[in-house]
């Protein structure tokens, strides 16, 4: 009796809710980007679940790792975005991240 691919989607499920409901809730900018993080992450351990699954199929790990190319460069981006928030504003509340607009 292993872990299988039903217990795989639920823990993803359930990382994946955490980091939507976290997103949704929470308005400080550095907290929201840990909750996409948290998103990317539930979606790489579905993929790996798969994997497991089938493990003749590498294709599971090969998208794992773009997943992770594209959560570090969504990570660069997303500081960037938050230090020149903060610069102007003063503070990392993403309510008053319409003024950026000016």
């Amino acid at each position: 009796m292993g872990i299988g691919i039903g217990d795989y989607a639920a823990f993803a499920t359930l990382l994946f809710g955490l980091g939507a409901v976290g997103f949704l809730v929470r308005r400080n900018f550095l907290i929201q980007l840990m909750c996409i993080e948290l998103m990317l992450n539930a979606v790489n351990v579905l993929l790996v679940g798969f994997n497991r699954v089938y493990p003749g199929n590498h294709d599971g790990q090969v998208f794992a790792f773009f997943v992770i190319a594209i959560a570090a460069s969504e990570a660069a981006v997303g500081l960037a975005i938050a230090i020149a928030h903060y610069r102007l504003n003063k503070t990392v509340e993403t309510d008053v991240a319409d003024l950026l607009k000016h």
